[in-house]
């Protein structure tokens, strides 16, 4: 009887880092089939939910959703996957990692760091304490250190020939729109000239949550959220006419706000 194949995804915003661990991962274990490679958290959430892969390295600090909050709706759309996270902030992570049952990876990721890692993950494949990782990231959370810059206030976005200012709180949600984005409020759309994953980077994550890869809904103009038969959310605005519907991995994450 052949051995049951090892699946991961990666999980990292900046490119070089995510083909450099790749690559080592390739050399520290070369059984391992990666499934997917993943550019931001809403990427990594959805390879979550299609291939519920054994294991997932996650970047804690990526745009629009955080490694912590990919990792938390992965209780639900993939319980069975092992997290280990990438972070560049030992400050705050390695008294809470080394009290946790999840491992962790510092950046840069050394060779022999990965290696541990990997024997870790061998030594005890299948076992997952999904408690200690629930109990890990309430204490991540709480210790998560604040973002280089304040989120944005204000946009200035077009509407036809008329150049507008915008107040970010007024905004009831953003729609991807090719290399553009469309910003829609209570009394119009307009376009704003920042593609969408770039513009999860500026805007305050406690307020504005994506919840489909083309879609980031501000929490304030929400009136209400049902589930339809396929899992997918369907979620009333204060303030528009529309509904938005809301992916089936990303109903998830509103069940840990």
């Amino acid at each position: 009887m052949s051995e049951s194949v090892t699946t991961c995804i990666v999980a990292e915003d900046e490119a070089l880092l995510r083909q450099s661990l790749v690559e080592q991962l390739g050399h520290a274990w070369p059984q391992l089939r990666i499934v997917a490679e993943c550019e931001d958290g809403a990427g990594a959430l959805e390879a979550l939910a299609e291939h519920r892969p054994d294991i997932a390295f996650l970047d804690i600090r990526m745009p629009g959703l955080t490694g912590l909050e990919v990792a938390a709706a992965a209780a639900e759309v993939s319980p069975g996957t092992r997290i280990v996270f990438a972070t560049a902030y030992d400050q705050y992570a390695i008294d809470a990692f080394e009290h946790g049952a999840v491992d962790y990876l510092l950046k840069p990721i050394m060779p022999e760091r990965l290696a541990a890692t990997v024997q870790r993950l061998q030594a005890h494949a299948g076992q997952h304490n999904a408690e200690a990782l629930a109990a890990l990231l309430a204490r991540l959370g709480a210790r998560q250190p604040a973002g280089d810059a304040p989120p944005l206030t204000w946009l200035t976005a077009s509407a036809g020939r008329e150049t507008r200012l915008v107040l970010v709180d007024e905004v009831a949600y953003f729609r991807a729109d090719n290399k553009y984005t469309t910003v829609m409020t209570a009394d119009g759309e307009a376009l704003l000239r920042t593609p969408i994953r770039e513009l999860l980077g500026l805007l305050d994550p406690a307020v504005f949550k994506q919840i489909h890869r083309s879609t980031i809904v501000n929490l304030k103009a929400i009136a209400g959220i049902t589930r339809d038969d396929s899992g997918r959310g369907i979620v009333r605005l204060r303030n528009r006419p529309e509904t938005l519907t809301v992916s089936a991995p990303y109903m998830a994450l509103f069940r840990h706000m």
